[in-house]
């Protein structure tokens, strides 16, 4: 990497150093010749070396202007490689193809709205591994009983099935943010189980049920859903909110008429 190149607090950049590190996430990745990948935010390309080995289809997407020269120098003899210079949140992913697996060191500020950003290409995308706040990644995979079990689980959870592969500490990266990250896997759910009829139906029941989220369901959704549309659905009115499963949650809110 180009010494004079500094870690932009803007950009969220955590450059990733650790090798063992890296050569785990290459391990989890499991990359194939002629799988077509697609690298957020490469920032010096600590990744995207040991990825390009393999000889996938890689593209990268690069929102530092001034990252992109160095870029195209260090992988300017791989013709495998495409540099895309642009804002991942707004890059459509479908016009590279089908079957796309996704990975990236994601900065902080903008991994949850990108990930949500990215359910709209599902059916583009095989598989992703995402290195994410440690924080996050908890509740992208909680299970129903936790404390972190909440909206964001619920939400992202409808669509996308998030599996927590290890934890990765600060001193993996330069400079060292001031939290631990995590490396997650996520992959698309099958469609039988994505049966929600209006999102923002489900996003307004599970904000009132998880802002009183030690009320019962029966106090919570008092108003909006009754005891007796609960029971049909299979839910005890006496539950709270982080007992219920993320299926019967759609079921709920499709009983709701807009």
């Amino acid at each position: 990497m180009n010494e004079k190149y500094y870690a932009k607090k803007r950009f969220g950049q955590h450059f990733l150093i650790d090798q063992q590190i890296i050569q785990a996430i290459v391990s989890n990745i499991n990359p194939r010749p002629n799988d077509i990948i697609i690298e957020i935010g490469p920032g010096n390309g600590a990744l995207t070396k040991p990825i390009a080995y393999f000889n996938p289809n890689l593209h990268i997407i690069e929102l530092d202007r001034d990252l992109i020269p160095t870029l195209e120098k260090k992988f300017s003899h791989c013709p495998n490689i495409s540099i895309h210079q642009g804002d991942a949140l707004e890059f459509n992913y479908a016009k590279i193809g089908q079957k796309l697996r996704l990975i990236g060191n994601l900065p902080y500020n903008i991994s949850t709205p990108l990930m949500f950003h990215l359910i709209q290409y599902r059916n583009n995308i095989y598989d992703q591994h995402f290195m994410l706040q440690k924080e996050v990644a908890n509740r992208l995979a909680a299970l129903p009983g936790g404390k972190t079990y909440g909206k964001l689980t619920i939400m992202f959870g409808t669509y996308m099935h998030t599996q927590h592969l290890f934890n990765v500490p600060a001193n993996a990266f330069k400079p060292a943010p001031k939290v631990i990250s995590s490396v997650v896997k996520i992959t698309s759910k099958p469609d039988d189980q994505i049966i929600i009829k209006n999102p923002a139906i489900l996003s307004r029941i599970v904000t009132q049920a998880f802002s009183q989220r030690r009320k019962t369901l029966r106090n919570s959704l008092k108003g909006l859903i009754s005891d007796n549309i609960m029971e049909q659905m299979e839910v005890n009115p006496t539950q709270r909110a982080e007992e219920i499963p993320i299926l019967t949650w759609s079921k709920l809110a499709n009983t709701i008429k807009e």
